[in-house]
């Protein structure tokens, strides 16, 4: 029996590259879930502060694509699993 070692390598890299990708990018989405919590509970208090309900917005439609991309990778890397 013979290991491509070099192969296994690299798919061990990138494996492990996606997967700190995805984790990043869904930690930006609770980041921005957070944010849009601050922007509307400032709003809530009075806090008129320029931008704080589109700031609201645009943070929740961040955190929207994030888990998208995520949930975009999951699917693809469910499909690359279940083959055709």
């Amino acid at each position: 029996m013979h290991i491509k070692w070099n192969a296994l390598a690299q798919t061990a890299g990138l494996s492990f590259g996606v997967t700190v990708a995805v984790v990043a990018v869904f930690a930006l989405g609770i980041l921005a879930l957070s944010r849009r919590e601050a922007a509307v509970s400032a709003a809530a208090e009075g806090g008129t502060a320029t931008g704080t309900a589109g700031g609201g917005r645009l943070a929740l439609a961040g955190a929207c694509v994030c888990f998208a991309l995520c949930g975009g990778a999951v699917l693809y890397g469910l499909s690359l699993i279940a083959g055709k």
